[in-house]
């Protein structure tokens, strides 16, 4: 069975310590949705949000928040990010925003808590900027789909 890599013999928290794992290239992808009602949608597509582009100011917040993952998420490294990229569809018969963030780097770590924050303020900026209009937005699904790199390899949902 595998052990908690972030709690110490007594329990306590502490930061895993990287200092010895060769440096490698590391990449993460994860995804997330918005649903909404149609009318919010249409709004959007239409970029008819009285706040301005949605997709284009919900891109840069969750590369943004990628970038800032270690102040936010207690027990993470700091990583020297090389890419980041916040991507959107759209999906009409539900009603929804898919939204998909990847982030690339050559660290001692992996990159999944970042894609996952990027798509999480991603998507809580979309839901900002449409709160006006429809409230009752649901954020959903937000999930790692794949890494790369490091001792542990690939991994694949």
């Amino acid at each position: 069975m595998k052990k908690l890599t972030h709690i110490d013999k007594e329990g306590k928290a502490k930061m895993v310590d990287v200092s010895n794992k060769p440096a490698t290239g590391r990449e993460a992808l994860a995804k997330g949705a918005v649903f909404m009602k149609k009318e919010t949608l249409r709004l959007i597509t239409d970029n008819k949000i009285a706040k301005g582009n949605v997709f284009e100011t919900a891109r840069l917040a969750g590369i943004m928040a990628a970038k800032k993952t270690c102040d936010l998420i207690p027990l993470c490294h700091q990583l020297n990010l090389t890419s980041v990229s916040v991507d959107f569809s759209i999906d009409m018969k539900q009603n929804k925003v898919d939204i998909e963030a990847k982030a690339k780097c050559t660290g001692q770590t992996g990159v999944e808590m970042e894609a996952l924050t990027a798509v999480s303020i991603a998507a809580l900026t979309i839901y900002d900027m449409c709160k006006a209009v429809d409230k009752g937005m649901i954020i959903s699904d937000i999930m790692l789909m794949e890494k790369r790199g490091g001792k542990s390899g690939a991994w694949k949902r």
